[in-house]
């Protein structure tokens, strides 16, 4: 079976790996904003709950991902409700939130990358993720991020594979 591919492969103006997510939401900025920075939202679809200190340099505590251990995290940036960026296991998460025509609002994820080769397991992992939170967006029930079969998350893997996009890192709850 295809799946659609809606993650892009880049390197930045600094030379890291990222990979970048986009989406259009039929909600205003501060709706989308929630999404994002309130744990009970983000447990609808983020891998791990956060538990966050909103403010630069406070520590974000993760946990509830069956496939990684408990860990904590930085706020890097937060500029409310256009921007928020922390640590999350090595690899930084960028959400930068405009508004678009009609009162909705562009989402964009950029994960920088702490390893090339995770491109395409995070990039999956983040097309079962953010299928979670469209769902959810449009009013739909999910069941999240950790699925399990259902979760699509193989196909995905297989499609950036095979599209090019660098692979080869272990793969938490398989390898």
């Amino acid at each position: 079976m295809s799946v659609d591919l809606t993650g892009t492969y880049l390197t930045l103006d600094d030379g890291r790996p990222a990979v970048r997510f986009s989406r259009v939401h039929d909600h205003p900025v501060e709706r989308v904003w929630r999404f994002v920075t309130d744990p009970d939202e983000l447990a609808q679809w983020f891998p791990s709950r956060p538990d966050m200190d909103l403010r630069p340099g406070g520590v974000i505590r993760f946990s509830g991902d069956p496939n990684m251990p408990e860990s904590t995290g930085t706020v890097l940036a937060l500029h409310p409700p256009r921007h928020l960026s922390f640590e999350w296991g090595g690899d930084e998460l960028h959400f930068d939130l405009a508004e678009a025509d009609g009162g909705r609002t562009r989402f964009t994820l950029t994960n920088v990358l702490a390893a090339e080769n995770t491109a395409a397991r995070n990039s999956a992992g983040w097309e079962v993720c953010l299928a979670a939170l469209d769902a959810r967006a449009g009013g739909e029930r999910s069941q999240g991020p950790h699925a399990g079969a259902g979760a699509r998350w193989k196909e995905f893997y297989d499609g950036y594979v095979g599209a090019g996009v660098p692979s080869g890192a272990p793969v938490p709850g398989v390898d």
